[in-house]
């Protein structure tokens, strides 16, 4: 079933690895080594390390080379929507990825969504990083193209661009003349895996909560469920 798992996800990738315990490892969460500390082949945290820095000068080069018109500020938005956990975890969806990953027991039965999207995302990540290293830049980078950057026009079509934590702060100084703050209400889990509460305020009142696998995660969370409440 391992083997099969990993044979349709290469084609779903359209990458054939020749090193396919990189595939492997860019699967491996480390929850799945507390459960089996003999398992040859680590987790994918440096390969994410990796993927991360691929991604970004790929879709920086990108968007730089193809918009010359546009300023930086907009071109860093729009890089931001492309790499972001969210979009990372559709991307996730679309190439079926999370029936290869290895978990451990509690991992794969925890039903908390937010959890395994980032978890996912990470592993998009990783498998990028997994890309670079066995079929090198030019493989990476149709990939990228591909998977990731082919999702702009959706994004500039419908502004999912904008970042929910601006956009709140501006319709909350237009339409209440205050600047709204976050406070961390909570942190719970594993080191490897905390997941922060993060309160969104106007002054003394608790416009909304978010969660997210960090604290920046958590407030963006936090502004875009503002929005929803006041319908911003």
């Amino acid at each position: 079933m391992e083997a099969n798992n990993l044979v349709k996800l290469q084609k779903n990738l359209k990458v054939e690895f020749k090193d396919k315990s990189l595939l492997k490892q860019a699967l491996v969460h480390r929850s799945y080594l507390n459960e089996h500390p003999d398992f040859k082949i680590g987790h994918n945290e440096r390969l994410e390390f990796l993927g991360d820095a691929v991604l970004e000068i790929v879709v920086t080069e990108y968007l730089f080379l193809k918009f010359p018109e546009v300023p930086e500020g907009d071109l860093t938005n729009w890089r931001a929507s492309l790499v972001n956990a969210k979009m990372l975890y559709e991307v996730a969806s679309d190439l079926e990825v999370e029936k290869s990953l290895y978990l451990s027991k509690g991992e794969a039965k925890d039903k908390n969504k937010k959890s395994r999207h980032f978890i996912l995302a990470d592993a998009v990540e990783a498998i990028i990083g997994a890309i670079y290293l066995d079929q090198g830049m030019k493989v990476a980078r149709n990939f990228i193209l591909k998977n990731i950057i082919s999702k702009l026009d959706t994004i500039l079509k419908n502004k999912l661009y904008l970042d929910p934590k601006s956009k709140f702060q501006e319709k909350a100084q237009e339409k209440r003349g205050i600047t709204p703050h976050y406070k961390i209400l909570e942190e719970t889990g594993p080191d490897h895996a905390k997941v922060f509460t993060v309160g969104l305020y106007l002054e003394e009142e608790l416009v909304s909560k978010g969660k997210g696998l960090s604290k920046q995660e958590a407030q963006v969370d936090a502004a875009s469920n503002g929005l929803k409440k006041f319908n911003w």
